[in-house]
């Protein structure tokens, strides 16, 4: 099966019932037994079955199977947001000691495991310039327990190359991870290209429309059952309900995912050609810095772009509220635009000095494109800019 008929078929057959054509929601907490011995087999690992709620549920199992085929993996593993499948991820593998090398501008709720909770455990953090993969690889070759990456980078889209940094990870015995929530399984494949690990905040474009919360790791079979054992005792599972509305969602992932790539590429290259635009982030332009390596490791740029616009947050704060197809919000990659600066979005837990750290610039504007026609989308952008531009 290709990626599209993945998304409507994968992981589904095992779950259905009745004669039903669509998973159901399994609501139970608990699920009991006749037998004792049966029970005791399933507890004890010997006998595949559910026991409860926060170990395993039919519903997100099907969830997990659906990504896992997409992602090209042994196994999968749910939680109840993105940030808990990264932090869990990162706690279940880490020890004191440990060496965590990452980038500086991944997403914000990451960058502060890094810089306020991974340090508080005795754990190194050293974060590079994150497109400067000679540093990176430096930086391991002094010690490197698990290598850290975003690409794209949310917002600014950047592109690490996979193959290469997991090369030189694997030569120091450092573990891969990579989030991509950006890039999503339609648009890259990390394991294919060399990553032991695959994180997504599903809330983002594997649901698409907003309405459910969930994260979720692929990876070995080996791995993720050492992460399901931190995560079956601290907590953090997937809601059924949340579940049903992710596989809902992923069944139009293939369709989704090329539509707003191609939005992306047509708003990127009119922001490119306007006056009061400054920089456009876009790696799918043929002049962006990224767009060589992005081409070599996806087959689609995204649905995701920031660009900057003269006047920086003055012009900004005038600007936004003008738009009238795109939700001033703090998400990503559902069926409608949305759009905001990036200390209202992907890094409102950081400070402005943090930020500048990072590189970002306090205008930057993260515009994710929805499933929306794009000559609406240029000219709601066109009207706006007017508006600023008479006053």
């Amino acid at each position: 099966m290709n990626s599209a008929t993945k998304s409507v078929w994968s992981g589904e057959e095992k779950y259905v019932v009745a004669g039903a054509t669509q998973v159901p929601i399994i609501q139970s907490v608990v699920f009991g037994y006749d037998d004792v011995e049966e029970w005791s087999d399933v507890i004890e690992g010997k006998k595949d079955g559910y026991i409860y709620g926060r170990y395993k549920n039919p519903t997100v199992e099907a969830f997990e199977e659906k990504v896992r085929m997409l992602e090209h993996a042994e196994a999968a593993i749910s939680f109840s947001t993105g940030m808990a499948a990264i932090n869990d991820t990162l706690f279940s593998l880490l020890k004191p000691g440990d060496r965590v090398v990452s980038i500086k501008d991944t997403y914000g709720g990451t960058n502060k495991l890094f810089l306020d909770f991974l340090p508080k455990f005795g754990i190194e953090v050293s974060l590079c310039e994150t497109n400067n993969h000679h540093e990176i690889e430096a930086e391991m070759k002094k010690g490197c327990h698990l290598l850290y990456l975003e690409t794209p980078t949310n917002p600014t889209m950047k592109i690490n190359d996979i193959t290469r940094l997991a090369r030189a990870a694997h030569d120091v015995g450092a573990i891969v991870m990579v989030d991509n929530t950006v890039a999503t399984p339609i648009n890259q494949n990390p394991i294919k290209l060399g990553a032991d690990l695959v994180v997504h905040s599903a809330t983002k474009y594997l649901g698409g429309h907003a309405d459910a919360m969930g994260g979720i790791l692929c990876g070995s079979t080996d791995i993720i059952n050492k992460v399901y054992e931190y995560r079956m005792i601290t907590g953090a599972p997937l809601d059924p309900n949340a579940a049903y509305s992710l596989i809902r969602g992923m069944k139009t992932l293939h369709l989704r995912i090329t539509r707003q790539n191609e939005n992306a590429y047509a708003v990127a290259k009119f922001l490119k050609t306007h006056p009061l635009v400054e920089e456009v982030y876009y790696p799918g332009l043929e002049d962006d810095s990224e767009h060589e390596l992005a081409k070599k490791q996806m087959s689609g740029f995204g649905g995701l772009l920031s660009f900057s616009i003269k006047g920086g947050m003055k012009t900004v704060n005038e600007f936004l509220p003008h738009l009238k197809f795109a939700h001033l919000a703090a998400n990503l990659g559902a069926v409608e635009t949305t759009v905001g600066p990036i200390h209202t979005t992907s890094h409102a837990e950081c400070t402005l000095e943090e930020r500048k750290a990072m590189g970002m610039p306090e205008g930057l504007i993260r515009y994710s494109t929805g499933i929306e026609d794009a000559s609406d989308l240029i000219e709601d952008l066109q009207q706006a800019f007017k508006i600023i531009e008479e006053k």
